[in-house]
């Protein structure tokens, strides 16, 4: 890092201009050190003025590095949540999952915008997936990717039994500075009619795109926009969200004891919440806390939960079978 670099950032820019000017009285003081009539007075201002430009300059450093780790924070993020064991139950929790993120979201004042979905013939979600936009959106949500299980009777269930479904919530930032690039040639796109609300537009044009990555066979399907280049857009944005996070991933494998300390791993697999409605009990297995009143968290009173993740600094705990 140079002088030059902190003039021609607006945040170090004053600071800079200080620095300059105290190291120029500095180099002054230390001239008139081969004065004898003034070197006493001299070593004093440079005494005085050493310290000063090392305050100044740690405080440049600072200033400088938050302001790039704000400039790459995500502003946006992906939320998939895709149903899994417990079949019709599973994608009924996945929709009233998507309503607890979505009410949440919305009381914290983020953009909420449904991508795709997938579903079921009970109304529920196979899949989903919404693009969440907001200043600290990824910092509150970046903690719920792994697998949500539910513990509760369903309405189906004559017997009264407890049924366990389980879903699989996945977290991807959209990231400022992009950790891979994306050939064209790697990518091929296909188009259909998107189904659902949105006009006539949407039933009789071909305004759904679906991308497949060809290196990883991930394929995205967006049908949310009323035009096809604004999908395609969408697509390709969701995409190179998936393909940061699995580089992501990867890098985090490269550095796990690193990760002993954070609130996970971040596995899609892992098991990292039990919602338990006979017992009205949320429990978060990675730092053992659980939280009462679960018919208000699921209306999207989830801060509490979201703050105790983000507010965690002990090392984190085996997601196990304890409640």
């Amino acid at each position: 890092m140079t002088i030059e670099d902190f003039k021609s950032n607006p945040r170090t820019m004053y600071t800079a201009q200080e620095y300059e000017r105290l190291s120029m009285s500095l180099r002054e003081a230390e001239e008139m050190l081969a004065d004898p009539a003034m070197a006493e007075l001299a070593q004093m201002e440079v005494d005085s003025l050493t310290p000063q430009l090392e305050v100044l300059w740690k405080q440049m450093e600072e200033t400088f590095e938050a302001a790039k780790e704000e400039e790459e924070k995500p502003k946006a993020m992906i939320l998939e949540i895709q149903g899994g064991a417990g079949g019709d139950e599973s994608s009924l929790f996945a929709a009233e999952l998507a309503l607890m993120y979505q009410n949440y979201a919305e009381s914290r004042g983020w953009g909420w915008n449904k991508l795709d979905e997938s579903v079921s013939d009970v109304g529920g979600y196979k899949d989903v997936s919404f693009e969440v936009k907001g200043r600290d959106a990824y910092d509150a949500l970046r903690f719920e990717t792994g697998v949500h299980r539910v513990q509760r009777i369903p309405e189906t269930e004559k017997n009264g039994r407890v049924h366990t479904s389980t879903v699989t919530v996945s977290v991807m930032p959209i990231r400022t500075v992009k950790k891979v690039t994306i050939p064209m040639s790697d990518l091929e796109f296909e188009t259909s009619r998107s189904g659902g609300a949105g006009g006539q537009n949407v039933n009789k044009v071909e305004t759904a795109v679906r991308v497949i990555h060809k290196p990883t066979g991930i394929a995205i399907r967006c049908t949310i926009e009323r035009s096809q280049l604004k999908n395609k857009e969408r697509a390709l944005e969701m995409l190179q969200a998936k393909l940061d996070q699995l580089a992501q991933e990867e890098d985090d494998k490269k550095h796990a004891d690193a990760k002993k300390a954070q609130v996970g791993t971040g596995d899609r697999s892992e098991k990292i919440r039990t919602y338990n409605f006979p017992q009205d009990r949320v429990t978060d297995h990675r730092i053992r806390q659980s939280w009462h009143g679960l018919p208000k968290i699921m209306e999207g009173n989830f801060a509490p939960i979201a703050e105790a993740l983000q507010n965690f600094t002990g090392e984190f705990g085996d997601a196990g079978d304890d409640e």
